[in-house]
């Protein structure tokens, strides 16, 4: 199947836009792009030594540099960061720019799928729970702003989601 235009998948960290991502663009025929993955390509450094360096407002600016970059090309499936959304310009890229898919999870589900992640410097705290509880009441919201449409992926395996949403696609 090819398809025209492109899809940008938003959500928490872990609620598999990566995967999913990735997988998606492969039965659909598009190029996958993970702007966190390309951030750390073109800094040459991995994303909790930029937020070492130059804290989570360094990355932001980097980031926002790249959904900006990203959106403009054609074609594609990228998986953003968790935090994308926090800023208005990259909720305006996103949703000018092609179809923006909201990948949900539970708070439990991202502690499963996040707990031995050691790349994910915002829980690197004393209480990851906690901590992912309050970036989903700051961040849910902004996802389901800039969305299209949502897609629970809470129990879901990679290929049902993707199948979920390639029918999604072939209805619109």
């Amino acid at each position: 199947m090819k398809m025209s235009g492109s899809f940008f998948l938003v959500g928490p960290m872990g609620a598999g836009k990566s995967t999913i991502g990735r997988q998606l663009a492969r039965t659909l025929n598009l190029e996958f792009i993970d702007s966190d993955r390309n951030i750390e390509a073109r800094t040459g450094v991995d994303i909790p030594l930029i937020f070492e360096l130059e804290g989570e407002e360094g990355f932001r600016k980097r980031e926002q540099e790249i959904i900006d970059h990203l959106t403009r090309k054609p074609g594609i499936v990228l998986a953003t960061g968790g935090g994308a959304v926090l800023s208005s310009i990259n909720r305006q890229h996103l949703t000018s720019r092609g179809q923006v898919i909201y990948l949900r999870t539970s708070v439990e589900q991202q502690l499963q799928r996040t707990a031995r992640d050691r790349n994910r410097p915002l829980l690197q705290t004393e209480n990851p729970e906690q901590t992912l509880q309050e970036l989903m009441q700051i961040r849910d919201p902004l996802y389901r702003e800039v969305a299209d449409w949502t897609i629970e992926t809470d129990g879901c395996r990679v290929h049902d989601v993707v199948q979920k949403i390639v029918r999604h696609i072939e209805e619109m």
